[in-house]
């Protein structure tokens, strides 16, 4: 896999590729869009090691390599795509109607979350949005939950910002520091990808955790 992204990173597509699976991620959450960024970064930092360590254009072979990408542009596309997919999925479910209200009241995952989510955006906080932006199908969970409840958009779109940012930069960020520490091969890749699994598991056991109980009126 790392050969076949390796070979995509010398062109401006990788940038269009990361976009579109994350941009799809949130219809279709068994997309490997996180696994696609991490691999990417890797790529990137196999490029950087070879360029410093041949301190120039030539390869040991005579080659000119290919490009590098851009850490900051592949966050911006990542986090962008993000964002853009949260509000399209907020938008379907709000005009989704008696058909889509139904189909999330006989879900038990989907209604927790929106009554979850809309007792934190209305305290004024987000975090939730945030922390399901790491777990497994807890964007997908989250947007339409979101726009289902007819959350104000200036609600839930800050968080979605700050989510896809968060996630974007720590997904590129586990790529780039594997590969330069673990050497850009597999195994700084399937170390960094187990990484991310964990921040969702993790993020995942907190969305399953019961939402407090309202404190007593005065």
């Amino acid at each position: 896999m790392l050969e076949s992204v390796g070979s995509l990173t010398g062109s401006p597509w990788i940038y269009a590729v990361v976009a579109l699976s994350v941009l799809l991620d949130v219809f279709l959450p068994v997309l490997p869009s996180g696994v696609l960024v991490i691999t990417a970064a890797t790529a990137a930092a196999a490029g950087s090691t070879s360029a410093t360590a041949n301190g120039s254009v030539q390869t040991a072979a005579g080659q000119v390599p290919h490009e590098v990408p851009s850490l900051l542009v592949l966050i911006l596309c990542a986090a962008t795509a993000s964002v853009l997919g949260d509000l399209v999925a907020y938008r379907l479910a709000w005009r989704g109607g008696d058909r889509l209200d139904r189909a999330i009241a006989r879900s038990r995952r989907l209604t927790t979350a929106q009554e979850r989510l809309g007792a934190a955006l209305s305290r004024g906080g987000g975090a939730l949005v945030v922390i399901a932006r790491f777990a497994p199908a807890g964007r997908s969970v989250v947007s339409l939950g979101a726009g289902a409840a007819h959350r104000k958009v200036k609600e839930f779109l800050p968080w979605s910002a700050l989510a896809g940012v968060a996630w974007a930069g720590y997904s590129v960020g586990l790529g780039y520091f594997g590969g330069q520490w673990l050497g850009a091969s597999w195994v700084g890749a399937a170390v960094s990808v187990l990484a991310l699994f964990a921040a969702g598991a993790l993020a995942a056991y907190v969305m399953r955790r019961p939402a407090p109980a309202p404190e007593p009126a005065a």
